[in-house]
């Protein structure tokens, strides 16, 4: 028969290591869960801005291929009869929408306006005569991104 005699060396963690191991790791694991609970509630923001961002292109070149001046009279009532950048100024969709008028499925949470201004261009004596646009674009987060363009009188 053999006896084993164990020193306090080798007997192993004591209650109070064990204690303070437990709450170093619960720390630790709360860390990384917090971190991992950020991420997966904003995973879905770059989607959103991104689309917000397209959105927006989609009005600019809508708005900006439009004649700078009025061919015939202003105050165009409907958007498919819009027929220069001007006539964009106060517009405010609920909702993303074409420019016939129909809604954009899926894009119903999205708010668009746009701002047209008149701002002149270049040095006394050589100014030049333009448009600032600015398109907002709200997603359904309710973060705003403003796409702003400009429109001479060319």
């Amino acid at each position: 028969m053999r006896i084993h005699i164990y020193s306090r060396e080798t007997s192993g963690f004591t209650l109070i290591e064990l204690i303070v191991a437990m709450v170093v790791i619960s720390v630790a694991l709360a860390g990384v869960m917090s971190v991992i609970n950020y991420t997966t509630l904003h995973s879905a923001d770059p989607v959103l801005r991104q689309q917000a961002i397209a959105i927006a292109e989609a009005y600019m070149e809508e708005i900006t291929l439009k004649n700078y001046t009025d061919p015939d009279v202003d105050g165009e009532g409907a958007r498919q009869l819009f027929d220069d950048v001007d006539d964009y100024n106060g517009l405010a969709d609920s909702g993303a929408v074409d420019q016939n008028g129909h809604a954009i499925i899926g894009l119903e949470n999205y708010s668009v306006n746009v701002s047209v201004t008149s701002q002149n261009y270049g040095s006394a004596g050589n100014e030049v005569s333009g448009l600032k646009i600015d398109v907002t674009v709200t997603d359904p987060s309710g973060e705003s991104l403003i796409l702003t363009g400009y429109r001479a009188n060319y």
